[in-house]
């Protein structure tokens, strides 16, 4: 598999994670059954690519960019669609963990380049 193909299953990855993580709130503890089924879709979306990437990248990779994308995304969408501000460290952190991933798929011997 090319890295393109492998980097896009990984972003088709964070974007459903992203969306389940997004349908968690309006399953109100899991009480509402379509938020609770499209949640559930989303996750088993999301983990299925991530299995076909850890194939071809370390699995420490492939969490890292998945789970620190995830948390800058959800970040995102919780300010626009929510309204959740966050204060001035949150946002330095979330720039520290954008960082590590660059640093990560730019300068790491452990990913392929």
């Amino acid at each position: 598999m090319s890295q393109i193909a492998t980097y896009t299953i990984l972003g088709i990855a964070i974007g459903f994670e992203v969306i389940g993580t997004s349908l968690l709130p309006m399953t109100q503890q899991f009480s509402r059954l379509w938020p609770t089924l499209g949640m559930a879709a989303c996750y088993a979306v999301a983990f299925f690519c991530l299995s076909i990437t850890v194939q071809v990248l370390p699995v420490a990779i492939v969490y890292a960019v998945w789970s620190g994308m995830g948390v800058v995304l959800i970040a995102m969408v919780n300010y626009v669609v929510f309204r959740q501000v966050l204060d001035l460290w949150a946002v330095l952190g979330l720039v520290l963990i954008v960082g590590g991933v660059v640093i990560i798929n730019t300068l790491s011997k452990s990913v392929p380049h």
